[in-house]
Formats: C-alpha cells, structure tokens, sequence
C-alpha cells in the first residue's frame, strides 16, 4: 500500500471555532483525553493522532482566522499551516457552536470555508458541534430548542446539510463514548474535501517528504525522479515535519476573508440596562428565566411607571404559562 492511500485510511476532522480552549476541549473529547492537550496560541494551529470508537483518526484544530489583529501574511501563514496539516483534505469540518451565543461570528465561518473550498465544503462536508448544551431546560431537546429559540442556529445546520451533532451527554461515560462513536459514524459517510487549495498542499507536503528522505540518505540535492524509489516508512517518518516546513500557499486572503470590523462604539445605557437585566435573571430557575426576560423587555422598551406596570403584567402571565404547562408535563 502507498504512503498516500496509508494516510486516507485514517480518518481527518478539522476542528473551527472562536475559542480556543473550546476547540482543545472538542479535541480531547474526540481522542478521549483525560485533560486537553497542552495549548497553543490562539491563532496557531496543531494537529493530533489517536483513536475515538476505534477508528484511526487525526484531529486537526484550526486557528482562529477571523482575528482582527492577523495582517494579510500573518493569515496566509496560518491558512497555509492548516491546509498543510489537514491535507490532504479532512472528511468533515466541525464547527464548534455554543448554544448560548450569537451565531454571526459561526457564519462568517462558514462564508469563509465556502471561499476557500469551495460551496461542498459546507453543504458536504460541514457538521455543526454544538456545545454549552447544560443552558437548556432538563427535558429540552436540542433540537426542539433550536427550532423555538435559536432560528440562528438552525440556519447554519441547514446550511450545512441539516448535520449537527453534540458530544455533551447529562448521563454516564457511556453515553458519552455513544456520543463519540455516532460522531464517527457521520464522519465515515463524509468522502475527503478535495479541491484545487488541497491538491496544491499535498503536492507540496510530498515534495518536501521527498527531499527530506533525499536528504537523510546523505545526497546533496533532491532528485526529481526519487519519488518512486522510497518506501512507505520513509515518507511516514518524516510526514510531520513536512507538514510543518510547507511555506505560504497561493491563498489570496485578501478577496477571501472579510475586513476586521470597525471598533465597537461604546455601549449605550439601553445596552447596559439590558446586560444588567441578563445577568440578574441567571439565579432564575431556567423555566422562569425566558419569561422574566421578556417581561423586563417589554418594560424596557415602554419606559417610564406605565413601562413597568405592564412589563411586570407581561412577565408574569408569561411565567404563569410556563408554571402551567409544566405541571401538565408532570
């Protein structure tokens, strides 16, 4: 068996998502770690290797591209970092989206992937992994939540072919391994992205295995026909460092990724009010706290005695709905 059909025996995720420790923490629920493994930078990328419900996989967790702070080179460093090191292409790009947060920075995402890799790199290739789960109600079903609540979020499933997963379970290590193997049954459905910034990067990385093998025999220059001549343990040994040593790709970031957003004004009293009002309402039993939320509001927004009076009237009709419609569950 070839180098390059040893390594499409393995199966590739590529972990996207706004917050790094987030991502590490997806990565070693994936590979089963006990602890996350050691970090990185935030807009750096890593890659690892194990085994999750006992397939062979390699987990690649992205950097952050949508930083403000990356100068045009600085992020054409990082895409081609992660190109090289996810090539020749993952079977699924996991997109890491909490539940409890606006999802326009996960769109962006998206747009970007669609830019790079083409529109099947999301409708084909792209799961939704959503995580914070626990902010539900205990008898809530994500997905009943995403359809009444969160429109948001039901959009980026949908454009990512309707799969979503989560690998947050409220039962025992079991049903958390159950979680991991029905994650990797979806990502053996999943054929590898392929397109024409992957195809680049494998060449790429394949050249530089081959010089380095050259290179570890003792010879001075690479010969261009050496390829057929090494062996599969060769290029394996030196496939990590390959990955690491490819220079910058023809990535043109600059029509690809959006412009860094200008400076947020400062917040206004309503938007103090109203991060106030959120915070209050978290010691809230969570079958109250929707209701209490949307009684302030109406309040909010009314003003003045008369704002309050029937924002309290709103808020507690709301809640005693609520109160009611839990006891019928019961």
């Amino acid at each position: 068996m070839s180098t390059h059909a040893a390594e499409t025996a393995e199966l590739r995720l590529a972990v996207l998502g706004r917050a790094a420790d987030g991502r590490r923490s997806v990565v070693s629920s994936i590979l089963g770690l006990a602890e996350p493994p050691p970090g990185r930078a935030a807009e750096e990328c890593s890659k690892h290797r194990g085994e999750a419900a006992g397939r062979r996989v390699v987990v690649v967790s992205s950097p952050v591209w949508l930083g403000t702070g990356c100068d045009p080179e600085e992020r054409r460093r990082h895409v081609s970092s992660f190109l090289a090191l996810s090539s020749p292409g993952p079977h699924v790009f996991l997109l890491r989206v909490p539940v409890n947060q606006p999802a326009d920075g996960e769109a962006n995402e998206l747009d970007v992937l669609e830019k790079l890799f083409g529109p099947s790199a999301v409708a084909a290739h792209a799961i939704v992994l959503f995580t914070h789960t626990e902010e539900l109600e205990e008898d809530e079903q994500l997905s009943g939540y995403l359809a009444t609540w969160r429109k948001d979020l039901l959009e980026l499933v949908e454009r990512c072919g309707g799969r979503y997963h989560t690998l947050e379970t409220r039962g025992e290590e079991e049903e958390e391994g159950k979680a991991v193997k029905e994650l990797m049954e979806k990502v053996e459905q999943a054929q590898p992205c392929s397109c024409p910034l992957y195809q680049e990067a494998e060449e790429r990385v394949r050249e530089r295995q081959v010089e380095m093998v050259r290179r570890r025999r003792g010879g001075d220059h690479v010969d261009p026909q050496l390829e057929g001549d090494v062996t599969e343990e060769e290029m394996a040994a030196v496939r990590d460092e390959a990955e690491r040593s490819v220079g910058d790709l023809d990535v043109d970031v600059e029509s690809i990724f959006p412009p860094p957003s200008p400076p947020l004004p400062a917040p206004s009293l309503l938007q103090g009010l109203w991060e106030k009002l959120t915070g209050w309402t978290r010691w809230l039993p969570r079958v109250l706290r929707r209701e209490a939320l949307l009684g302030a509001l109406v309040g909010l927004f009314v003003g003045g005695p008369f704002g309050g009076m029937i924002g309290a009237a709103v808020g507690s009709v709301a809640t005693e709905v609520a109160r009611r419609k839990t006891e019928k569950t019961k």
